[in-house]
């Protein structure tokens, strides 16, 4: 993954003891199965930094109890602070130790529970922590990235630039999307009106200051400078043209 500035290294390095130390856990490694941005770009389908591991919860419910207790029992012995939880799901947020000149010192977990049916899964090896560990596939993850970029306004208010900024490179690169998850999770078997919707969404709410402030710490500054002016006009090209593929 990545690193666009060096103050990151320290980030990186925590995001990776806790993931290495999620998947040498039998229990974690079999009811969390690794997918979003994180995992995206390890595998090398994305070119950015991401910040946050996220997860498919894909055991029983009953066992939530112990998931949690796993996690936790990881999170003491690396010295990680629960900063704040979720009751409900294994969602944290956890802090690791850094010097002030690092402003980002948290991790975000954030586990689906329960996750699409749709979604499909594949042994994958994550070189950087020499681990390997199912995730979602790619076709899965550029579906879920689809419905994110809309899912996130109508459930939370909030936009993330990041969404758009991985469908234009998922488009770009010429992967293919698991339609069946876009089906599942819009409740709506029609992909055209999926992507009409989603153009619109993006011509009204997406503005320039979105994708300034959510991508330029995510990019090398050369290729933030580079992609920043066309990065929504392009992604619109691509979704128009895939309505009238459909």
């Amino acid at each position: 993954m990545i690193l666009p500035n060096s103050k990151d290294a320290i980030h990186k390095a925590w995001l990776y003891r806790l993931l290495s130390a999620i998947y040498d856990n039998q229990i974690l490694a079999n009811s969390l199965y690794f997918k979003g941005g994180t995992c995206a770009a390890m595998q090398e389908f994305l070119d950015r930094f991401s910040i946050d591991l996220d997860f498919d919860y894909v055991a029983e419910k009953k066992d939530l109890a112990i998931i949690k207790n796993n996690l936790e029992i990881i999170f003491a012995n690396l010295g990680l602070i629960i900063k704040d939880s979720s009751k409900n799901t294994p969602q944290y947020f956890l802090k690791y130790p850094t010097n002030k000149e690092n402003k980002r010192n948290t991790i975000k977990i954030d586990v689906t529970m329960p996750s699409p049916k749709s979604n499909q899964y594949e042994p994958a090896r994550l070189k950087e922590i020499d681990r390997i560990v199912f995730c979602q596939t790619i076709e899965t993850m550029f579906a879920n990235k689809l419905v994110a970029l809309i899912d996130r306004w109508e459930k939370n208010n909030s936009i993330a630039g990041r969404d758009l900024y991985d469908i234009h490179h998922f488009f770009i690169n010429g992967y293919q999307y698991n339609k069946n998850v876009i089906i599942e999770r819009r409740k709506n078997s029609d992909l055209k009106f999926f992507f009409q919707k989603l153009v619109d969404f993006i011509q009204k709410e997406i503005t320039e200051t979105i994708i300034n402030q959510d991508i330029n710490m995510l990019l090398q500054p050369q290729k933030f400078q580079s992609i920043r002016k066309t990065l929504k006009q392009e992604t619109l090209m691509f979704l128009n043209d895939e309505i009238k593929r459909l």
